[in-house]
């Protein structure tokens, strides 16, 4: 065997337990999908950061007021009143206020941050102005659209002392199916499977709920002071607490996305960016898996390919046709592995967001028939994370300095009424 047979070896192992980590995580997505928890009562206070108008923004807003859950708190933050997003929401309080079942409804502002993101900020704003008995703090982004039931079910497996925080992940659905929104859901579909009931599951700050008592014990405050990130920098916390982060499936939530090339492979870079920053192991591992990936499949189509013509070249059998095959079957194992994980993807979301089948059709036949060209693109935004520490999120620069510490550059005033919360602006 030659030195790169090992390489396609390698990636072929890779790709196995890849699949079968998919098809665990799909077997608990499911089982945890049938299961109705009873009502969990709890004190909680939902805090919702806004910047900005979202697609959609007036539908996600208003599936937080029709919450069936008793009793909430409702509280939305920005930055200033200056932002259009302070206008909307309190006309669409004016609308909804006397139908939900939230005890109050607030709506706050943070002023501008000096020492970590402005989501940071806005939400460190509103923590210490939560009262003594509240019990569950849960946050969301104001870019996504949840399910009557989101709130119950997230705060769920909190009842369990173990558990330090739950979460929910964002599957994005897109307004218009062009190849870019296209691409970014089925690439955020990769890794959306990747959570589950393992220890390597991260919370996501979109859709995450915490116990007040914890939040206090494992120094949050004290942490997100200086930090960029929340979710990554609450999952560190957790994790050096020796709790549990609870993945929860039925709160996986739409987010309704239209992009552009530009805007996407600066959201994907900030990702990752912010990966390498605050976790360096995760960000390493993903960039081993996706080398061998794309080096072992088309390394070997590209070996089966010099295999076959040297054989035709040359009229005789021997090594030629034996390496042939070899990369035949390498080629054919790693296609049915990662067409398998696409057909998992799509089933899965098929059975938890039923409501959005009509809209996620070509996002399906995109992710079945392009699995290929997106290890590709996710694998260039990796390597393009790999290079410099500053970036833009909502309209502010940062220099990303450790997990813990962030550099506030400057700010570029949000002039659009209609400024999109996702790529130029979008929430790690």
């Amino acid at each position: 065997m030659d030195w790169y047979d090992y390489i396609f070896l390698g990636a072929a192992v890779a790709q196995l337990l890849s699949l079968i980590n998919t098809y665990r995580n799909y077997r608990y997505a499911l089982t945890k999908e049938q299961r109705r928890p009873i009502a969990y009562a709890s004190n909680t206070i939902l805090v919702v950061p806004c910047k900005g108008l979202d697609d959609n923004f007036q539908r996600n807003i208003e599936s937080f007021y029709a919450l069936d859950f008793e009793p909430y708190s409702l509280w939305f933050v920005v930055e200033d009143e200056s932002d259009p997003a302070h206008a909307e929401l309190q006309r669409i309080r004016e609308t909804l206020e006397a139908k939900t079942q939230a005890k109050e409804v607030r709506i706050r502002v943070a002023g501008l941050t000096r020492s970590c993101s402005q989501k940071l900020h806005n939400l460190l704003y509103c923590y210490r102005r939560v009262p003594k008995e509240t019990e569950v703090i849960a946050f969301a982004d104001s870019d996504i659209c949840v399910h009557p039931f989101w709130l119950s079910r997230l705060i769920w497996p909190l009842r369990k002392a173990r558990i330090g925080v739950s979460t929910g992940y964002r599957w994005f659905v897109p307004i218009r199916n062009n190849f870019a929104s296209l691409a970014l859901s089925a690439m955020n579909a990769r890794v959306a499977l990747l959570l589950g009931n393992t220890r390597f599951s991260q919370a996501w700050g979109g859709s995450m709920a915490i116990r007040t008592e914890i939040f206090r014990n494992i120094g949050l405050e004290r942490i997100w002071q200086t930090a960029l990130s929340d979710d990554l920098s609450l999952s560190y916390a957790v994790r050096k607490a020796r709790l549990k982060i609870a993945f929860v499936p039925s709160c996986l939530v739409a987010s309704y996305v239209s992009t552009n090339w530009r805007d996407l492979i600066e959201f994907t870079r900030r990702q990752f960016l912010i990966t390498r920053v605050c976790t360096p192991l995760t960000w390493s591992f993903g960039l081993l898996a996706h080398l061998l990936s794309v080096l072992g499949l088309w390394g070997a189509i590209a070996c089966s390919i010099r295999a076959a013509v040297t054989e035709v070249s040359e009229s005789l059998p021997g090594p030629a046709i034996s390496h042939l095959h070899f990369t035949q079957a390498i080629v054919v194992f790693l296609l049915l592995c990662q067409v398998w994980q696409a057909v998992l993807r799509q089933r899965l979301i098929w059975q938890l967001m039923p409501q959005e089948r009509t809209r996620m059709n070509r996002t399906k036949w995109a992710d079945l028939v392009g699995f290929w060209l997106w290890s590709l693109l996710m694998l260039g935004g990796i390597l393009l994370s790999a290079v410099g520490r500053t970036i833009r999120w909502r309209g502010v620069r940062y220099r990303l300095v450790s997990p813990i510490e962030t550099v506030v550059l400057d700010e570029r005033p949000i002039r659009d009424s209609k400024a999109r919360g996702l790529f130029d602006e979008a929430t790690p």
